[in-house]
């Protein structure tokens, strides 16, 4: 099995609040890795999401600090969903 770690940009248009966090992230731009493996299949190549991390604070804050939080792609995926709405 072969895992690979993509970064891609979320954007939150509001505040968002997470598992793991006491408070509410701000709006902004947010770098995420997120890890993937194959799918085994003799036809294509495929890849599964398991694993996501998110960069704290959000690109362009300011702040010298970074972290990094893990975040389940699903909790990420909601957050997503209910910032669109």
């Amino acid at each position: 099995m072969t895992t690979r770690t993509t970064r891609s940009t979320v954007r939150f248009s509001s505040a968002v609040a997470l598992p793991g966090l006491d408070e509410p992230l701000p709006p902004g731009d947010y770098l995420v890795d997120n890890d993937e493996e194959t799918i085994d299949d003799l036809s294509r190549i495929a890849w599964r999401r398991t694993g996501a991390f998110l960069h704290i604070p959000a690109v362009g804050s300011g702040s010298p600090t970074r972290q990094l939080l893990p975040i389940a792609p699903a909790d990420l995926d909601a957050a997503l969903e209910k910032d669109r709405t």
